[in-house]
């Protein structure tokens, strides 16, 4: 099973790897829920970083719905990423009523190539995750981050494991918000998912490091419960 950590900084990104973790979302702004990294980190991470990472490409907080001139800069960073050689990324868009822009998307997933991409959470602001699912298959995507259109993985359980069985093998669905290692082996139970996506962050972490003891044990939990 794949642990992915949600990092805000190279501390976290040095912390995933050394706990365990099998990939890293690198994210910057914290506050705004994760936008694009600064080519400086970005540059550093490749240096100092060995487990496959995706960087975000969200040009700014807020909503998800961009106009032109925004998707071209995130194609820009799409380009940027790719030439320093990482192996995927994440990121998303939405049209005004709410459904996956699928166009917008499949125009991104086309400028990553060979990358994979994850759609990230914009999934979840969608009105419909079946429709949405169909959206973000045909747009060419490799897994999508969800907590079920809820506001945490374990209250959208049911709606994951539903939408796993949708995919059927066709898209990879990874359970995030709110996966703590006190609650990841029920996630599994529920959901059945093979990845998982966690920020491992610990009692309002401040300067949001992951806690290396809550990656450890969200590990060690997923391959108890691999076994």
């Amino acid at each position: 099973m794949i642990l992915e950590i949600c990092a805000y900084n190279i501390q976290s990104c040095l912390v995933a790897q050394q706990a365990g973790a099998s990939r890293i979302e690198l994210c910057a702004d914290p506050l705004q829920g994760g936008t694009t990294p600064s080519i400086g980190l970005l540059q550093y991470v490749r240096e100092h970083i060995f487990i496959p990472v995706f960087p975000m490409i969200r040009p700014r907080g807020g909503n998800f719905i961009y106009n032109a001139d925004e998707l071209a800069i995130m194609e820009k960073d799409i380009i940027a990423v790719r030439q320093l050689g990482f192996p995927g990324i994440a990121t998303g868009v939405q049209q005004r009523d709410g459904t996956i822009h699928t166009e917008a998307l499949k125009r991104l997933v086309e400028a990553a190539g060979p990358m994979a991409v994850t759609c990230h959470k914009v999934f979840d602001t969608t009105p419909d995750a079946f429709a949405a699912l169909e959206s973000v298959i045909d747009a060419g995507c490799s897994r999508i981050l969800t907590s079920g259109l809820q506001k945490t993985a374990v209250e959208g359980a049911a709606v994951l494991a539903q939408l796993i069985e949708r995919a059927n093998g066709l898209i990879t669905i990874m359970p995030g918000g709110g996966v703590r290692s006190s609650n990841i082996a029920e996630l599994v139970r529920a959901t059945g998912a093979a990845e998982y996506h966690s920020s491992a962050l610990v009692a309002k972490a401040k300067e949001f490091i992951a806690d290396e003891n809550e990656v450890k044990e969200l590990v060690s939990q997923l391959k108890r419960s691999g076994a």
